[in-house]
């Protein structure tokens, strides 16, 4: 019975070894950025993913586990169960599992309890070694482990699915399919599958139970429970529809009622002039970008000189003298002029230009003496204008000449500051 422990622990690590590889190496159910995608899935029908599994192993009996002489020899297991997966992860079934068992403990029955008020049966009324019926009906609980961890895949070839199960448990001492002396007992089991996949339909299972009862129902040889370790090879079909659907996000599109075919001719028609339209602003579009072709490497500020079809850039020095007017008898530069001098200044102007400034007043009005504090304001006014503008003083020379020069033929024109670029 040693021997048998081992085997079945062997078996059960081996396969939970072997299912986490194969599950490793699954493509599983990922989205684009290699997230595992778990739900939702769409309800599957009463008889979707349903199943019935049929199987034959082996099992034992231990009484006690820390008396080995309470552990039972080998016998014959079948399983026959039917079931349904409600969701990728989560399934029942109900089954029966059992066939006979051969202890090495006195089995008593059901008819001895009765007869010993003290629920003790006499030692002697049960064989050691005599083949007992042994059968268990049970509803279980599964998780497929894979499809929760991993996420659902169909096609996986190892799906690793523990259960807990209820049920009752049946011991005859009559035989193995002996009605009399049986003993109903309430037990319960858990296990583990490890399901192959074959195809579509067909799958190949390993199932490792271990169901535990209330020792005193059977024996008096036994602890406070009696324990029935199996395991079991067979094979499972899935009926009708099998898989899973996973829930769509995508809207559906309404269709809306058939056009006629007057309809469809006027929309086509509208199409086409519309298709038309857009080559033709297409071409005006690529006309303006040739047009535009020659301006677009031009730079504010910069002046050019442009012969057929080519922009040079060339350096032009202002003209001079510069001049900006006065009215009669006025040394305020007037708005008009001062625009004057704002383009002078913007596009000419800076902390290194030299620059000479000479004022001047007409002959025709004015003293000599008025004359000349004209001249020397208006010069002023014009030099403190430039150093705002960023010229530096110690770079410019001023003077007043009052009416002794005239430049021009005119009162007006006379009344004048002019601004050379040394």
């Amino acid at each position: 019975m040693k021997g048998i422990k081992m085997i079945l622990g062997a078996l059960a690590a081996a396969s939970l070894l072997f299912s986490f590889s194969a599950n490793a190496q699954e493509n599983n159910n990922r989205d684009e950025n290699g997230k595992v995608v778990r739900g939702a899935y769409e309800t599957n029908k009463a008889f979707d993913n349903t199943f019935i599994g049929i199987g034959a192993g082996i099992n034992s009996v231990i009484g006690d586990w820390t008396n080995t002489a309470s552990w039972g020899k080998i016998g014959l297991a079948a399983d026959l169960n039917f079931g349904k997966w409600w969701t990728p992860a989560i399934g029942m079934r109900f089954g029966y599992h059992g066939l006979w068992q051969t202890p090495k403990l006195a089995f008593y029955g059901a008819q001895n309890a009765n007869n010993n008020p003290a629920g003790v049966a006499p030692a002697n009324n049960g064989a050691a070694n005599d083949k007992f019926g042994f059968h268990y009906l049970y509803g279980s609980l599964l998780w497929n482990i894979s499809n929760s961890i991993g996420g659902y895949k169909e096609t996986r070839f190892w799906d690793f699915i523990p259960y807990m199960s209820m049920g009752i448990l049946d011991v005859t001492s009559g035989g193995i399919f002996a009605l009399k002396n049986s003993n109903l007992e309430y037990a319960a089991s858990v296990g583990l599958i490890n399901e192959l996949r074959l195809s579509d339909r067909v799958n190949l299972n390993l199932d490792l139970q271990m169901i535990v009862g209330r020792a005193r129902a059977y024996t008096a040889d036994a602890g406070q429970f009696i324990w029935f370790p199996s395991a079991t090879l067979g094979l499972s079909f899935n009926l009708w529809k099998t898989g899973f659907d996973r829930h769509s996000t995508i809207t559906p599109v309404v269709i809306p009622v058939p056009f006629t075919t007057d309809q469809y001719n006027a929309l086509a028609d509208k199409v086409a002039a519309l298709e038309k339209e857009n080559a033709e602003l297409k071409d005006k579009i690529a006309a303006l970008e040739n047009e535009l072709a020659p301006y677009r490497n031009l730079v504010d500020g910069q002046t050019y000189l442009y012969e057929n079809g080519t922009f040079t850039a060339v350096d032009v020095k202002p003209g001079s003298p510069v001049t900006v007017y006065f009215d009669c008898g006025s040394t305020k530069i007037s708005a008009r002029e001062k625009a004057h001098l704002e383009y002078f200044a913007s596009n000419v102007v800076d902390e290194n230009i030299a620059l000479s400034v000479n004022g001047y007043a007409d002959k025709q009005t004015g003293s000599a003496k008025r004359n000349q504090y004209l001249s020397e304001q208006r010069a002023k006014a014009v030099v403190d204008y430039l150093v705002k503008a960023g010229a530096k003083e110690e770079n410019i020379e001023s003077a007043g000449h009052g009416a002794t020069v005239q430049l021009f033929d005119g009162a007006e024109k006379n009344r004048v500051v002019t601004i050379e670029v040394k």
